[in-house]
């Protein structure tokens, strides 16, 4: 009862002090009395209390800066190895170049152990929905048709990776569509942490809308 009590009593100090602010000025000795208790320890007067507290907001607001900064050079020079890789991928002459560009570029991007682009045609998914092994491992991420990163069990790395799969990895896997085509984009590591639940796939998804649209424009090629 007497802390309900203590907290209404300490809530009208504060309301008349905030609608009240020439109080200080009529009681300046007050100022110069007060001692505020500090959480480093000891104590100190209010105009050093507030000259803390402002100094704290500064460290803040300078390291909230930055965050800002980095992520920005971050951006930065993301956006310049993606127009890099849109225009490798522009001159690409056969879906051989340009596997063989998304791992020049990829593996050095991501560090990555393996990069494979697994593509099938809608016969071959078809088949796949009422098999148990091969893509039918992947059916539900290819019914989501969203990136996704995280560890993959031994026999998932296997079919995307071949021999270059361990016995444990993780890898970001992206969805390839074109016309006629669907697939995996599969950017892969040994260790089980490099591609985690909890990372970014903004990048996954431009990355998986330009492969799509360079695959389209092969075929459109390609076709008589």
């Amino acid at each position: 009862m007497s802390s309900n009590i203590d907290r209404e009593f300490e809530q009208q100090i504060c309301d008349y002090l905030l609608y009240h602010p020439s109080f200080f000025l009529r009681h300046t000795d007050i100022l110069n009395d007060l001692r505020v208790p500090h959480k480093t320890g000891g104590a100190v007067s209010l105009l050093e209390h507030k000259i803390r507290m402002l100094q704290d907001k500064a460290e803040a607001y300078q390291k909230q800066l930055q965050e800002l900064l980095t992520v920005a050079r971050d951006n930065e020079q993301l956006n310049q190895r993606l127009h890099r890789l849109t225009l490798n991928l522009i001159e690409a002459e056969s879906r051989e170049d340009i596997l063989a560009i998304l791992q020049d570029e990829l593996r050095e991007r991501f560090n990555a152990d393996a990069v494979e682009l697994k593509l099938f045609s809608t016969r071959e998914l078809e088949e796949a929905r009422v098999s148990e092994s091969g893509l039918a491992l992947f059916r539900t991420f290819m019914d989501i048709d969203k990136p996704t990163c995280g560890p993959l069990k031994a026999d998932k790395l296997k079919t995307l990776f071949g021999n270059q799969a361990g016995e444990e990895g993780s890898a970001a896997l992206i969805p390839i569509r074109t016309s006629d085509l669907s697939g995996i984009l599969a950017i892969g590591s040994q260790d089980r942490e490099r591609f985690h639940s909890g990372k970014s796939v903004d990048f996954l998804v431009r990355l998986g809308e330009l492969v799509s649209l360079s695959l389209q424009a092969m075929d459109s090629r390609e076709t008589p």
